[in-house]
């Protein structure tokens, strides 16, 4: 417990330190985020530095290697897709802020990039006999789904890397969403006896130094490089420890958000009608009124409630 609490410790003062490295410099290279025009509340954004990601992702890395050590298979992994999933977002906005533009790689260049990680997660888990998966509220019953934990893992990967993505619209919201999503995933798999539990609780401490400078008004954004990375570090931790099918319970908001954009683009593909007023939904409740604070803290407290409930069943 020690190491857990001086782990999250020092991702958290690594963080604030590599935030504060960065933010100048990505100012002075005037790397800044390029704001869409049609979402008028984000007019006076333009320009606020991005790739903050690089800071706590760094800062999870070198610390859960510091806890956990060298050499341990899923940890070793974790981290390497983690970092994978940071190069292939880094890429995507370095594009954008070099052309100036809200499009970085091609749709089709993030998907083959993300379907090659994926792909080394999903074989992993077949070589190494992780075939087994927790049936949530079930009382600890498992499945073996043997040669299906491939196709399984790859779907999985695709879908929470992008529906984090696609989460992180508003200052704070896909940070917070993930800090409690890993907050109780973190106590699900210390209570499982899960050997790289501290992991989660180390990017506990490393996202919520990164929010000091991402809730509103950020300063700074994680952008690609950290969401994707996110979404990657959720994916592993969860399916490594069999909890794969906990993401759409804990990560409901997640879920939720890719929904919502599925949902708003076949129905005007059919009707040229809009079921929200803007996709992701938190932009929809945004041009309702809401503040960004208000959506955010929501959508941390309503993740924070399901892994309570899901305690409860571990």
């Amino acid at each position: 417990m020690n190491a857990i609490l001086i782990g999250v410790a020092a991702a958290f003062a690594a963080t604030v330190a590599l935030t504060l490295l960065i933010l100048p410099i990505l100012r002075r290279l005037k790397a800044g985020q390029y704001i869409l025009g049609y979402v008028k509340e984000h007019k006076n954004k333009g320009g606020t530095p991005t790739m903050g990601g690089l800071a706590f992702i760094a800062a999870i890395i070198i610390v859960s290697l510091c806890v956990c050590g060298l050499f341990t298979g899923e940890v070793n992994l974790t981290l390497a897709i983690t970092a994978g999933f940071t190069v292939v977002g880094f890429l995507d906005d370095f594009l954008k802020i070099y052309r100036k533009e809200n499009e970085g790689l091609k749709p089709y260049q993030k998907i083959f990039f993300q379907l090659a990680i994926a792909a080394v997660a999903a074989v992993y888990c077949y070589i190494n006999g992780l075939t087994k998966i927790k049936i949530p509220f079930a009382g600890g019953l498992e499945a073996d789904i043997k040669w299906g934990i491939i196709p399984l893992v790859i779907f999985i990967f695709i879908a929470t890397v992008n529906c984090v993505n696609l989460t992180d619209g508003l200052d704070g919201l896909a940070g917070g969403t993930s800090c409690a999503y890993l907050l109780f995933l973190g106590i699900m798999l210390y209570l499982q006896g899960v050997s790289y539990s501290p992991v989660c609780f180390i990017a506990v401490g490393a996202i919520a130094a990164f929010l000091i400078f991402n809730t509103n008004r950020a300063s700074i954004f994680m952008g690609d490089t950290g969401s994707l990375a996110l979404g990657g570090l959720i994916a592993c931790l969860s399916v490594f420890s069999g909890n794969a099918l906990y993401i759409p319970v804990l990560g409901i908001m997640f879920v939720i958000s890719g929904i919502s954009v599925i949902v708003q683009v076949i129905y005007y593909k059919r009707t040229r009608r809009r079921v929200f007023l803007m996709a992701p939904i938190h932009h929809h409740f945004q041009m309702k009124g809401f503040s960004e604070c208000k959506i955010s803290y929501a959508y941390f407290i309503l993740t924070a409630f399901v892994g309570i409930i899901s305690l409860i069943f571990v």
